[in-house]
């Protein structure tokens, strides 16, 4: 699920967070994505836990933070769920997301994930702030459902609009 379309007010907090390191930018973007779980009719398991996507090494260089992790700690405190980064790693780096087109970013998220332990029966919530095409959610989703989880959801702050002509 998506807090809100990637267009104005909300890409401005995201940029500020991701660009500008405004990190009170990562609480107002958490409350917005609490309630919208909870203005939903997702009925979300009790002993749900929250996996921010982990962020490249050249991301991590660059920014010197996780936006999705910061995103994540924030709606685990309004939801009252636990957060775990570290449980969903980076098999390999991938090529920069942004920088690619629809194919490319779904063919370059392929087994780019791992989970670090086995997970039988847990219910997981992924943690991330655009969601562009999906490739990432479902890489991760894949990796977490081999690993033995029970149930996967999708935790996104915007979610850009999909073009059918994109490649």
């Amino acid at each position: 699920m998506a807090a809100f379309d990637y267009a104005a007010p909300g890409d401005l907090l995201i940029y500020r967070l991701k660009v500008e390191r405004q990190f009170t930018s990562a609480s107002m973007l958490a409350g917005l994505l609490a309630d919208a779980v909870q203005a939903s009719s997702l009925t979300l398991p009790e002993s749900l836990v929250l996996v921010p996507v982990p962020a490249s090494r050249a991301a991590l260089l660059r920014r010197g933070f996780n936006p999705a992790a910061e995103i994540a700690y924030g709606l685990a405190r309004r939801l009252n769920r636990p957060c775990r980064p570290g449980l969903v790693l980076r098999a390999r780096e991938g090529a920069k997301q942004s920088q690619l087109g629809r194919l490319a970013r779904m063919r370059s998220t392929q087994s780019l994930y791992a989970c670090a332990q086995h997970l039988q029966g847990a219910h997981i919530a992924v943690v991330d702030d655009v969601l562009t095409t999906g490739s990432t959610l479902h890489s991760i989703a894949q990796a977490l459902k081999a690993a033995g989880a029970a149930s996967v959801w999708g935790l996104v702050l915007a979610r850009t609009p999909y073009h059918s002509g994109e490649h």
